[in-house]
């Protein structure tokens, strides 16, 4: 059998909050429960597994990233302005109200509630050979 990866722990304060938003800004299915997590299906069938940490314990920020088609992109950069999430090119937060154009697609940063840096591109990284230039926000 080849490896498949097939789900990661997203440490959360509000594990309802956070994979209800997850799933809504990316255009996915409704979370469902399993055991103590809160599930957040993607395409490929790898899952998004919430889990609260406890009281008094930070939620370290993590990197997610998620390949989507270029209609998938418009529709995540529309509810982010609708939401007027602050979003960014790129990943060190130095280019705010800009996507980028990295490969010949486009890119997009943000955060969810507990500060872990989601990004959406629609092309891989390195498919291109584009070095990517900054893109209108609009």
């Amino acid at each position: 059998m080849a490896v498949q990866f097939n789900h990661t722990i997203v440490a959360c304060k509000d594990q309802k909050k956070s994979s209800e938003f997850m799933a809504e800004m990316l255009g996915l299915a409704t979370p469902h429960q399993f055991g103590a997590f809160y599930c957040v299906d993607t395409e490929n069938s790898v899952s998004l597994d919430f889990m609260e940490v406890g009281d008094g314990n930070p939620v370290r920020s993590q990197h997610y990233a998620f390949l989507i088609s270029e209609d998938e992109f418009d529709s995540v950069l529309g509810r982010i302005k609708e939401k007027n999430l602050e979003y960014w090119a790129d990943p060190f937060r130095k280019r705010p109200g800009e996507i980028n154009t990295n490969d010949g697609g486009r890119g997009v940063y943000f955060c969810d509630p507990d500060g872990h840096l989601l990004e959406v591109l629609t092309r891989p990284y390195g498919s291109g050979g584009l070095t990517g230039t900054p893109a209108s926000s609009t």
